[in-house]
């Protein structure tokens, strides 16, 4: 392995009733670009009265990003938002001084039998002077989002610039996430088609970079984007995604991030005084760690 890259292995997490394979934050590196957050939920089948109910929670100082390959989550949130995000589709609530939210299967989904359940959730951290901007949700259909097949592989560009091309969601830095398909065994020439820091999950399948095998379940950071080839066996899919990284380090403290620890400790502090904005007509609560 080069020393200007790093393998990462899935960590499970337990999140109650689902079990999820954290990717980011990792112990030597903390973010890819300002992505800081990356969890892999599933493929796991749900049903029989086992669902996603991720009960209100609070978030301060990033966007999160909901990708989906199979089922779907109805998000709603202290904006005034409802919306259930399927297959391909992009949700990006953007918290800034304070949201809450909560993510939970469809009752349209409810009590029809087995689902199977499979995507990604994904934190980027805002810039420093957007970090208290006002709250909003942003959602981008699949059928808005560019698509295009090039040497053997199909490319779906879900947020920001790569390849010559634009998503609908741009995010607040300079971002790319890059939904990627071999039809074929082929090979993906990344120079001058990215900028900035760099990384390949594997969802399914896997990819050999420099006789360095990467498999379905782990990730490839690379610090920078030159001399970037990797190739891909037949059937592999895996989400490119990275950035510019921000210039000040990021904190995390439970569902808060910031470049300042006392702006964290100050957000704690609100929810367990239940000062943060309330979900319409929920009045579920999910307490601070450990308290």
């Amino acid at each position: 392995m080069a020393n200007n890259k790093l393998l990462v292995d899935e960590r499970q997490a337990d999140l109650g009733k689902f079990m999820v394979g954290r990717l980011l934050p990792f112990r030597k590196k903390r973010q890819v670009g300002p992505f800081t957050f990356i969890d892999h939920m599933g493929p796991a089948q749900m049903g029989n009265g086992i669902y996603i109910d991720v009960d209100q929670h609070p978030h301060i100082g990033l966007s999160t990003l909901t990708y989906l390959f199979e089922g779907s989550i109805e998000h709603s949130d202290s904006v005034g938002s409802k919306q259930i995000i399927g297959p391909g589709d992009v949700g990006f609530m953007t918290a800034g001084r304070g949201v809450t939210h909560t993510e939970r299967t469809p009752q349209s989904e409810r009590g029809t039998g087995i689902i199977t359940m499979h995507g990604y959730q994904i934190w980027v951290a805002l810039p420093k002077d957007k970090e208290e901007m006002e709250p909003r949700f942003d959602f981008y259909p699949s059928t808005e989002l560019p698509k295009w097949k090039s040497g053997g592989l199909t490319f779906k560009l879900a947020a920001g610039n790569a390849f010559g091309k634009s998503a609908p969601l741009q995010g607040y830095s300079p971002l790319f996430m890059v939904d990627i398909y071999a039809e074929e065994a082929t090979k993906l020439d990344l120079r001058d088609q990215l900028v900035g820091e760099v990384a390949f999950v594997i969802v399914k399948g896997s990819i050999t970079d420099q006789d360095e095998k990467v498999e379905a379940g782990q990730m490839l950071i690379s610090k920078t984007n030159e001399a970037c080839e990797i190739s891909l066996e037949k059937d592999t899919q895996l989400l490119l995604f990275g950035g510019e990284p921000l210039p000040e380090e990021r904190y995390l403290l439970w569902n808060f991030v910031s470049h300042s620890k006392e702006r964290l400790h100050q957000a704690k502090a609100d929810w367990k005084s239940m000062v943060f904005p309330k979900v319409a007509n929920d009045d579920s609560y999910i307490p601070f760690p450990g308290e």
